[in-house]
């Protein structure tokens, strides 16, 4: 193992952190939260990460995630990442996927290679596949609630989906998993009470789309880390039991 780890070493012990350069950790979504996630990860030693999303690095990403630079605008934020993460550790494997994971993408996805799967996308319906087929596969899956238009970072918890409340999204996804039988899903969410995003030149009052959500570098990048903190504490456990 590298020098770069020792100071992970001298709390995991040694035999962990190899278990870590051993893991495989997809990440769905590298945004504002999970893109603090992916970072987190391979600075702890995680040998392997899938990179999944469509996205390209935009001017508006700056205030608050961790690959937006204006270095990387334009960028897949896939590559963006693939690069940070060889610069902090050129050994970690990188697999970037430039897909918007839906049902109808799923098949791309072999979720029994994975140790952990993390959901940080924002559509209802790709959370939902994603924990149906972590589920059905027995791969351990976390989920971030809504990190979009809250200030306060100090609320966010981990918890059971079914153990949440305020959070609205929380509230969506208690409904949809409840009626598709899954039974328990490590959430990390907040009970901060969402604000009203103020109008901007973004938003066109004519159209039917949803308001595009506000945001600070602090709720997403602490929602990410507390994920990653969860996903190695989670593969640490394991490994000692």
């Amino acid at each position: 193992m590298s020098e770069q780890f020792t100071r992970t070493e001298l709390l995991y012990g040694k035999e962990s952190t190899e278990i870590f350069n051993r893991s495989r950790v997809a990440v769905f979504g590298i945004g504002g939260v999970g893109g603090y996630t992916a970072e987190a990860l391979a600075r702890c030693g995680i040998g392997t990460l899938d990179l999944i999303d469509s996205d390209k690095v935009v001017e508006s990403n700056l205030n608050r995630q961790i690959i937006a630079l204006h270095s990387t605008i334009g960028m897949y934020k896939v590559d963006a990442a693939k690069q940070r993460i060889h610069d902090i550790n050129p050994n970690c494997t990188v697999n970037t996927y430039k897909t918007f994971y839906l049902p109808e993408t799923a098949d791309e996805f072999d979720f029994t290679q994975y140790d952990y799967v993390v959901d940080a996308i924002d559509t209802v319906t790709g959370k939902i596949g994603l924990i149906t087929q972590a589920k059905n596969c027995g791969t351990p899956i976390i989920s971030a609630m809504g990190a979009g238009n809250k200030l306060d970072p100090s609320r966010f918890e981990v918890a059971d989906i079914y153990s949440t409340s305020v959070c609205p999204l929380a509230k969506v996804m208690r409904k949809e998993l409840r009626v598709r039988g899954i039974e328990s899903l490590k959430v990390v969410y907040s009970k901060e009470v969402p604000l009203t995003p103020l109008p901007s030149a973004e938003t066109d009052p004519s159209s039917s789309r949803r308001q595009t959500p506000g945001s600070t570098p602090f709720t997403p990048s602490v929602a990410g880390l507390i994920i990653a903190s969860e996903v190695i504490n989670d593969i640490f456990k394991k490994n000692i039991e």
